[in-house]
């Protein structure tokens, strides 16, 4: 009979089942290298949305990422647009291709049939307990939640790339671009019951940003992938030294994706509620963090009854370990 430290060691060779939504361009492309490369996990499927780039693109440059990384993984292509409102591309940012138009050639395969939040439904009841990770608008989370609300309940973790918690945003002063190209799908998900982790712009920039000796570090493993991670990123280097005045890459989608295979990089968090702006166009997409604890106060009550209604809080990440996220993206491009 087998000890019960044999079957300890057995049970920690199953890899954990994640499910990654995607808008896909460059920071994105770059995550799912992480994660399609990462020997802990795997990937049972992509989804992906218009973002970034139209749903058509992202799906094509999903595709051709995974191929890259010589996987299988189903890509599902999903929402055309946003829940309530037209989509507004970032191609002013990742480039028109949103790999910044270095002509990749078109993937060997196409998309599956499915419809992506029927896939992303799917997935979750027959995989209980996987990891969701987004990193696009959340529109097809949000179609998926209003067709099966009980999925909320069957993820242990949904790490969210998304939001400006109690800092400016990248779109507009007050959003990151992700929760306001769709407010609406945002707010859904937020109160839905998913066990928000949301990793929030700020944790990108500064010491998380790729400088030009760790970009020269990229380029030196002579992989394909780490070739690709650094050039398919070349547009986007240039837009976020416009944006933000600094040099180098800023890869917020593949920050999100290390703390999803290593939660243990996150060196300050918080729970709390968290609501979505979308009203005012002043603050579209503004990820409101109940940062103080506040929301149930008299003066507050009633503009937070339902987010307190429903009791959901999410984590909320305000630091990492930049030594270690960078050590893990070194790890999955040599």
């Amino acid at each position: 009979m087998p000890s019960f430290a044999g079957q300890f060691v057995i049970l920690r060779r199953v890899k954990l089942p994640f499910l990654i939504d995607t808008d896909t361009a460059s920071d994105d492309a770059v995550a799912l290298i992480m994660a399609l490369r990462s020997p802990q996990i795997q990937v049972l499927a992509i989804t992906t949305v218009a973002g970034n780039v139209d749903v058509h693109q992202a799906s094509r440059n999903a595709i051709y990422t995974a191929e890259l990384c010589d996987s299988k993984v189903p890509v599902f292509r999903g929402a055309e647009q946003p829940l309530k409102r037209a989509h507004v591309s970032a191609a002013w940012f990742h480039g028109r291709d949103g790999l910044g138009d270095h002509g990749y050639p078109p993937p060997r395969r196409a998309p599956e049939r499915q419809s992506a939040p029927d896939a992303i439904i799917d997935t979750i009841e027959s995989h209980p307990g996987l990891v969701m990770v987004t990193l696009g608008p959340l529109t097809n989370v949000a179609l998926a939640l209003q067709k099966k609300p009980g999925i909320a309940q069957k993820v242990s973790r949904c790490v969210v790339m998304g939001g400006a918690p109690c800092c400016e945003g990248n779109v507009t002063p007050a959003a990151e671009y992700n929760i306001w190209c769709d407010p609406e799908a945002a707010r859904i998900v937020v109160r839905s019951g998913l066990p928000i982790e949301l990793v929030g712009w700020h944790l990108c920039r500064g010491e998380a940003v790729l400088n030009p000796s760790d970009i020269q570090q990229v380029l030196s493993f002579g992989t394909r992938v780490a070739k690709f991670a650094v050039e398919c990123n070349s547009r986007a280097q240039e837009a976020f030294l416009e944006q933000a005045r600094e040099h180098g890459i800023s890869l917020p989608d593949p920050v999100a994706m290390a703390v999803a295979l290593d939660a243990s990089i996150v060196t300050s968090q918080s729970d709390h509620f968290v609501d979505v702006e979308t009203e005012s166009e002043l603050t579209r997409g503004m990820t409101v963090v109940d940062r103080l604890n506040v929301a149930n106060d008299e003066r507050n009550r009633d503009v937070w009854a339902s987010c307190l209604a429903g009791g959901h809080k999410a984590k909320v990440f305000w630091s990492i370990d930049n030594v270690r996220w960078k050590q893990a993206l070194y790890a999955t491009l040599r």
